[in-house]
C-alpha cells in the first residue's frame, strides 16, 4: 500500500520536474508528460479508494524526516476514508483540467507552455502531500506548497500588473492565516508533545477546554485564509487573473478545499471545543450569504463563479461546524465536479470570445456553443440544488443537519443563500446564452471549441449530474462511508436526525430547499428573459444597495485604509526614511566617516621626515614622564 501511495504523490512531482528542468526540450509536448503524470495517480487513487472501502487503512512512516531530541517528525502517510475521498477528488478533476488545458493554452510560447504544465503538476503534488500526510508538519509543507503554486499560477501572466498584484495578494493574505496555523502547531507540540495525528488525537482529551478552543480557533484562522472565508476571502475573486483552467483547479479540487479538509481532519480537536465549532459554522453561514450577495450584480463571468466558490465553501464550513463532518466533505466532493465544470465552461466562452468576460456584452451564445451551454446549465442546476443533481444531495444534507442540530438561524441563512445561488447562476446563464446578442461582433466571432476542451466538459457534466446519487448507496451512502471515520460525529448526527424526524421530518426541509431553488431560477427567468420586473429599473430604484454590492461592500478599500496604506506609510516614512536612512545608514556611514577622519588625522603625522618623528618621540617621552611624576 505504501508503494501505491508513494506513486500517487511522486508521479506528479516527476512530471513537474521533467517539464521544469527540460522545458527547452519538451516545449509543445509538455502535456504528453503532464497529463499522464496526473491520470496515472487518478487510476491508482481509485484502487486505493477501493481498498479503503473494503476495510483497509494505512498509517505508516516512509522515513524519519526530523529527529532532534524528543521532537520527531516523519515523512509519513495516512490513508483512510477522508484522505481516500480527497485523493480521488483531486486527481480525477485535475486530470480533466490538464486535458482541457491542452486546447486552452495552445497560444502560449513553447517554454511558457511547458512552464504552465510544470506548475500544474507541482500544484497537484503539494495538494496530495497535504491530504495524505499523517502529521501536521508535513500537512503544513503541502499547505505552503499549494500557496506557492497559487502565487505562480495566478500571476502566470506576470507581465500584466493586475495578474502580478493578484498573485501577491493571494500569497500575502494567506500568510496572515498561516500565522495562526503555525501558532496552533506550536501549542499542540508544547502541550501534547507530538504533531503526528495518531498521537495528537489519542491524547487530545488532556487539553483543557480553553486551550482546545484556542488551538482550534487558530487552526480555523489558517482555514479562513486557504478556504477564503471572512475576513480573509478577498484574495479569491482576484485570483481570476490566472488562466481559467488554473481557476478551475484552485476553486474546485485543490487549494480552497484545504481548509475544509484540515478542519475535518482535526474533528477530534473540534469535538472538544464547542465554541470553536459555533464560530466555524457561523463564519461559514455569514460568508455564504455575504459572497452570494456580491455575485447577484457582478457582470464578470469568472468573478461570479469566484464569489460562488466563496459562498459554497461557506456551506462546507457550516457542515463541519455543526458536527456533520461527512456532509461538509460530501459537499466538497460534489462541488469539485460542478464548480470545476463551470469554470472550464467559462474558459470555453472566454476562449471563443477572445478573452471577453462581460456578460452584458453576450447573449444568444447557445446557438453558437451548444455543448458549452448545455454543460454549463447542468453545472448551474447542480449548484442550485435541483434534484437529482449532485448539489441537491450534499447541500440539503448540510442544511438538514444544521436545522436538526438546533442551528435554526444558520439553516435560514443557508436556505436564503440557496435561493440567491439559483438566482445569480441562472442570471449568468440567461445573460450569456439566451436572448438577443447584445454585441454583434462578439456574437459573430463566437464558436464552439475543439474536442480536447469540450470532452472534459461533458465528462464533468456527467459526474455533476450523477455523483450525488452516491448518497443512496447501502450503508448510509457516501456519508455513511465517511462516518466510519467520523464515528463520534456520526452518532451525534444520528441523534439529531432522529430529533428532527420527530419535529417534522426531513421531507419538509427538502421541499423548502427545492422550492427556494426554483424560486431563484424563476426570478432570474422573469427578470432577464421577460424583463418583469426590469433589471434596469430595479437597479435605479435600489441604486444605493446596488452600488454597495457592485463595489463589494468596499471591503478592499477598507483594508487599504486600515492596513495597507498605514503599513506602506509607516514603511516609507518611518522604517525607510528614519530607521533605514537616518539610523541604520547613519550608523554605518557615521562609522565610515569616523574612520576616514581618524585616518586623515593619523596620516598627517606620517610625513616621512625623520625630524618630525624625532619631535613626536620627544613629545611622547615628555608626556609619559610628566604623567609618571604626577601619578
Amino acid at each position: 500500500m505504501l508503494k501505491l501511495i508513494l506513486a500517487v504523490i511522486l508521479i506528479p512531482l516527476a512530471g513537474a520536474m521533467i517539464n521544469g528542468l527540460f522545458c527547452w526540450k519538451t516545449k509543445r509536448k509538455a502535456h504528453l508528460i503532464a497529463v499522464p503524470a496526473i491520470a496515472i495517480p487518478a487510476v491508482i487513487s481509485l484502487v486505493l479508494f477501493w481498498k479503503v472501502a473494503h476495510g483497509q487503512r494505512f498509517d505508516g512512516t516512509f522515513y524519519w524526516w526530523i529527529s532532534v531530541g524528543n521532537f520527531r517528525i516523519p515523512i509519513g502517510f495516512l490513508l483512510d476514508e477522508l484522505s481516500a475521498v480527497m485523493i480521488v477528488t483531486v486527481t480525477f478533476v485535475a486530470t480533466w483540467i490538464h486535458i482541457y488545458s491542452i486546447g486552452y493554452m495552445d497560444h502560449e510560447t513553447d517554454r511558457g507552455y511547458a512552464k504552465y504544465f510544470c506548475y500544474l503538476n507541482f500544484f497537484v503534488f503539494f495538494m496530495l502531500t497535504l491530504v495524505l500526510a499523517n502529521n501536521y508538519l508535513l500537512m503544513f509543507v503541502g499547505w505552503e506548497g499549494v500557496g506557492l503554486c497559487s502565487y505562480l499560477l495566478i500571476g502566470y501572466w506576470y507581465e500584466k500588473a493586475s495578474a502580478a498584484n493578484a498573485g501577491m495578494k493571494a500569497f500575502i493574505t494567506n500568510r496572515v492565516g498561516d500565522f495562526g496555523f503555525m501558532i496552533a502547531l506550536f501549542l499542540l507540540y508544547k502541550h501534547l508533545g507530538s504533531l503526528i495525528y495518531h498521537d495528537v488525537f489519542a491524547s487530545a482529551h488532556e487539553l483543557t477546554l480553553p486551550l482546545a478552543t484556542l488551538i482550534t480557533l487558530l487552526l480555523f484562522m489558517g482555514a479562513t485564509g486557504k478556504s477564503a472565508q471572512i475576513p480573509l476571502y478577498v484574495w479569491l475573486p482576484d485570483a481570476m487573473e490566472g488562466p481559467t483552467p488554473v481557476s478551475s483547479l484552485i476553486h474546485a479540487a485543490t487549494m480552497v478545499t484545504a481548509g475544509v479538509y484540515m478542519v475535518a481532519r482535526s474533528h477530534v480537536l473540534y469535538n472538544l471545543a464547542p465554541f470553536s465549532m459555533e464560530v466555524v459554522a457561523s463564519i461559514g453561514a455569514a460568508t455564504a450569504m455575504f459572497a452570494a450577495s456580491m455575485a447577484l450584480v457582478n457582470n464578470d463571468l469568472k468573478r461570479v463563479l469566484a464569489y460562488s466558490t466563496v459562498s459554497q465553501l461557506g456551506y462546507m464550513f457550516v457542515g463541519v461546524g455543526v458536527g456533520a463532518y461527512a456532509a461538509g466533505v460530501f459537499h466538497l466532493f460534489t462541488h469539485a465536479f460542478f464548480k470545476g465544470l463551470m469554470f472550464l465552461c467559462a474558459g470555453s466562452v472566454m476562449h471563443a470570445l477572445h478573452g471577453e468576460l462581460d456578460m452584458q456584452k453576450m447573449g444568444g451564445l447557445y446557438n453558437k456553443m451548444k455543448i458549452t451551454a448545455i454543460t454549463f446549465i447542468i453545472g448551474a442546476l447542480a449548484i442550485s440544488g435541483v434534484p437529482p443533481l449532485a448539489g441537491f444531495w450534499s447541500k440539503d444534507s448540510i442544511l438538514h443537519h444544521a436545522f436538526v442540530s438546533g442551528h435554526k438561524i444558520i439553516w435560514f441563512v443557508g436556505t436564503v443563500t440557496a435561493a440567491m445561488t439559483a438566482f445569480y447562476m441562472f442570471r449568468l446563464i440567461f445573460l450569456t446564452f439566451f436572448g438577443e446578442p447584445r454585441d454583434k461582433h462578439i456574437y459573430e466571432i463566437a464558436h464552439e471549441n475543439p474536442p480536447v476542451m469540450t470532452i472534459p466538459l461533458m465528462v464533468l457534466a456527467f459526474f455533476s449530474a450523477t455523483v450525488g446519487l452516491l448518497a443512496l448507496l447501502p450503508g448510509g451512502g457516501f456519508e455513511g462511508f465517511l462516518n466510519r471515520l467520523f464515528e463520534a460525529a456520526h452518532h451525534g448526527a444520528e441523534h439529531a436526525a432522529h430529533g428532527g424526524h420527530e419535529a417534522g421530518g426531513a421531507a419538509v426541509l427538502i421541499l423548502i430547499s427545492v422550492l427556494v431553488a426554483f424560486m431563484g431560477i424563476g426570478l432570474a427567468y422573469a427578470m432577464y428573459m421577460k424583463h418583469t420586473p426590469d433589471p434596469k429599473k430595479l437597479t435605479e430604484r435600489f441604486r444605493p444597495i446596488y452600488t454597495l454590492l457592485y463595489n463589494r461592500y468596499y471591503v478592499d478599500e477598507l483594508y487599504f485604509a486600515l492596513f495597507i496604506n498605514p503599513t506602506v506609510g509607516i514603511s516609507r516614512h518611518v522604517l525607510w526614511k528614519i530607521v533605514d536612512v537616518l539610523i541604520i545608514d547613519g550608523i554605518v556611514n557615521g562609522v565610515a566617516r569616523l574612520c576616514s577622519l581618524v585616518g586623515n588625522l593619523i596620516r598627517k603625522i606620517h610625513t616621512g621626515f625623520i625630524p618630525d618623528y624625532a619631535w613626536a618621540i620627544l613629545v611622547g617621552i615628555i608626556i609619559v614622564c610628566g604623567l609618571k611624576i604626577i601619578f
